[in-house]
């Protein structure tokens, strides 16, 4: 497999996107980051929701399989949630058989990043990325392996960061609110960047950090897997990226959390109903019950350890 780097992930995916003459809708997860279907919104090409299964809490591949037999997917983008590494590899290549001319993508952006591609993948492109709040954070970049038939061409577009950062104070509130989000284009997508560092450079700099970010992770996991209810906890595999519980009081807590001036996330909701009509029951769920707790540098052993006490509390 080749490797493509780019300023984030979602360049990568919108080169892709753009390189393929197929206009076909693609498949994607009803809990995916915004960012994701933002990009297909910009590169024009369609996409419909498909909700996660219960158990995996990874998209549901079951009703994915009929619709590539009818040729009428241009391709599925399987994302991993809260960064649990396995893959149906097995589905995957049940879905090239059916159509060998559909693309899949496994979005592995909140994975732990890693340089060894399974060259026996069915995966056209496996896509990482080290931005803002990955395991590894550089504040920029993303990278992808992509099969040598994969036709990658890097487009050129204006960038604004001004236009970017309205788009992100614009989709946010809404998403929040569940509100019908409509998109207007802007240059907010930075496709390339003077000074961008070449693939071999840039894997020595995401390598040079990714130690000390899982070990910096494993300390406070420690914390949270001591002090908080196993019942609420997500099993284990589910943790790298951010500690992650399921609480029927989500709000109460986050309050708490927040008025301590200390920090929590809630990532992601559904998306059905908000970037395209639709439910998501499963993802919906989740969202509404899944809080995010910080387990990387911007979090210290006594803010984790005082999150906890606010919790058990709660609870």
């Amino acid at each position: 497999m080749k490797p493509v780097v780019a300023p984030r992930a979602s360049a990568i995916l919108y080169n892709l996107l753009v390189s393929r003459p197929d206009r076909r809708p693609f498949l994607l997860p009803a809990n995916i980051c915004p960012i994701v279907p933002i990009t297909f919104f910009k590169a024009q090409v369609p996409f419909l929701f498909v909700d996660i299964s219960p158990q995996i809490l990874h998209m549901d591949l079951g009703g994915a399989l009929e619709r590539t037999k009818r040729r009428e997917i241009g391709g599925v983008l399987y994302a991993h949630t809260y960064g649990e590494h396995s893959t149906p590899f097995d589905a995957f290549a049940e879905l090239k058989r059916a159509d060998p001319t559909m693309m899949v993508i496994d979005d592995r952006c909140l994975c732990v990043p890693d340089f060894n591609p399974d060259e026996n993948s069915p995966a056209d492109a496996i896509l990482y990325s080290t931005g803002y709040a990955k395991i590894v954070e550089l504040g920029f970049g993303g990278y992808a392996f992509l099969k040598e038939e994969v036709d990658y061409q890097v487009a050129s577009l204006p960038y604004s960061a001004i236009d970017l950062h309205a788009l992100e104070t614009g989709y946010k509130p809404v998403v929040e609110r569940r509100e019908p989000y409509l998109y207007h284009d802007s240059n907010w997508l930075e496709l390339e960047r003077e000074g961008m560092q070449p693939w071999s450079i840039y894997r020595m700099q995401v390598a040079a950090q990714l130690q000390r970010s899982l070990d910096g992770r494993n300390k406070l996991n420690v914390i949270y897997i001591s002090s908080l209810p196993p019942e609420v906890q997500l099993p284990a595999q589910y943790q790298r990226w951010r500690f992650n519980i399921r609480v029927p009081n989500k709000a109460a807590i986050l309050e708490r959390i927040f008025e301590a001036k200390l920090f929590a996330s809630s990532h992601y909701p559904s998306l059905a109903g908000i970037m395209q009509a639709g439910r998501s029951p499963v993802a919906e769920q989740l969202g509404n019950e899944v809080i995010n707790l910080f387990n990387d540098h911007h979090y210290t052993q006594a803010m984790a350890e005082q999150t906890c006490k606010l919790i058990v509390e709660s609870l």
